[in-house]
């Protein structure tokens, strides 16, 4: 065994067995370096690998510390509670009181319709012609023009992506990302043996110089990009941004893979880089946060010669969405229902934006006024894993900055999802998360 690999196991064992508790920081990498009688890049690795067992965590000008091991932070949290749940503010599951009744007259409609036996049947991979012209039809509100045979219908958006990725890259390649980003691209990424490369982040944006300088040093295979409501940091990035991001993508022969979620609760965004690029860039999105998170129906808009490759990876993974699902999902884009709910949801997400800044008033936080999520940064002395062991005794679920930090350090903040509690239970949560929050000693 490799000597780092013993210092790794004899750490890791000291943190497990409490001798190095919760909190603890561990000596800087030259300091270990000296102690230990190994090279610098090698105590480097040592704490990469403790990091990425989930037992320490890097701090940017701080140092590493030792995580706690409640479980309430990371990529994949504990959502079970030692207490009764007071809120979930860790994933948004926005829902209307009507949709309820919707579904089920909806349902019936399927079931009277004279082609119940329809749904029974499977569907092609990527979907029916028709249904997949139903949702090239409404992605014209969102600015993109597309014919329906690029369109293919899957699972969700998460599978869109994981789909996508997996046909048009291959392990070792680099995708670049937000060094905050959406986690699911690090399962992804993860799951198909990518290496995510971290473009530094300013208040404005992700730093494009810094892109065009890894894209121009590397052979980055493709970008993913969140530029309308990004989660977790809510911007919405402007046309001149847009048009520069193209260019730096067309340089370099990357691919696109735009994510557009919450596009939906931007009104009047820019024009969607799929529309400034149609020729490189995959977009992603779903019905999960503007209908329902059950409503497991995605879809990735795809260059003409990705078809094949992504329907492929379609049939090879599940074949294609439910019949049922598919049934239900486009009749609701058709007759205006999606439009109506996220008309609904903007509303909603604005007024739920409001209360959260104002029961939050002074501390530091960052968001989109029409976004579903809040980024909060904690203080210097306030760990994040801790903080959300903290909120968890208090019965409120949170995620902390490491499960969207790409990179050894992890900043001091946590991302709260406004949709998931009753507005009129929002208020009060929040000021129970700012007090415990400001009661954690220095």
């Amino acid at each position: 065994m490799a000597s780092y690999k013993l210092l790794v196991d004899e750490l890791a064992a000291a943190i497990r067995s409490g001798a190095l508790p919760a909190g603890t920081r561990l000596p800087t990498h030259r300091r270990l370096a000296r102690e230990r009688r190994i090279a610098p890049a090698t105590a480097t690795r040592v704490y990469a690998e403790l990091a990425a067992m989930g037992l320490v965590t890097g701090e940017q000008g701080r140092g590493t510390f030792v995580r706690t091991r409640s479980g309430y932070d990371g990529l994949e949290p504990s959502r079970a509670l030692p207490v009764p749940r007071v809120a979930d503010l860790s994933f948004n599951q926005p829902l209307a009181p009507e949709q309820a009744g919707e579904l089920r007259a909806a349902l019936r409609a399927l079931s009277t319709s004279g082609e119940a036996e329809t749904l029974l049947r499977q569907d092609p991979p990527g979907g029916h012609r028709h249904h997949r012209a139903i949702v090239a039809t409404a992605l014209l509100d969102r600015g993109i023009d597309t014919a329906p045979d690029d369109v293919l219908l899957t699972s969700g958006a998460q599978q869109a992506l994981d789909t996508v990725l997996g046909a048009l890259t291959r392990p070792g390649d680099v995708l670049a990302v937000d060094a905050l980003t959406y986690p699911g691209v690090k399962l992804v990424a993860a799951a198909h043996g990518l290496e995510l490369a971290p473009v530094p982040v300013t208040p404005d944006g992700p730093d494009l110089e810094a892109l065009d300088l890894l894209c121009r040093t590397r052979r980055v295979r493709a970008i993913y990009t969140m530029p309308t409501m990004h989660n977790p940091l809510g911007w919405v990035l402007d046309r001149r941004w847009r048009d520069r991001l193209v260019a730096i993508a067309r340089g370099a022969g990357c691919v696109i893979v735009e994510d557009g979620t919450y596009a939906f609760l931007e009104a009047a965004p820019p024009p969607p880089v799929r529309s400034l690029a149609p020729e490189r860039t995959c977009y992603v999105a779903g019905l999960s946060k503007n209908v329902a998170t059950g409503l497991r129906f995605g879809f990735a808009v795809v260059p003409g010669e990705h078809v094949g490759p992504v329907t492929r990876g379609l049939r090879a993974a599940a074949w294609g969405s439910p019949a049922l699902i598919t049934a239900l999902a486009t009749g609701w884009l058709a007759d205006g229902t999606v439009v109506r709910l996220e008309r609904a949801r903007r509303e909603d997400a604005r007024a739920r934006q409001r209360i959260a800044r104002e029961a939050l008033a002074g501390m530091d936080v960052t968001g989109h006024p029409a976004s579903y999520l809040l980024w909060l940064g904690l203080g210097a002395h306030q760990r994040p894993d801790h903080v959300a062991e903290v909120l968890a005794g208090e019965g409120i679920l949170v995620s902390t900055a490491d499960a969207f930090a790409v990179g050894p350090h992890r900043p001091h903040a946590l991302r709260l999802a406004l949709g998931t509690p009753p507005r009129n239970e929002l208020e009060p949560a929040l000021h129970r998360l700012r007090t415990a929050i400001e009661a954690i000693p220095l």
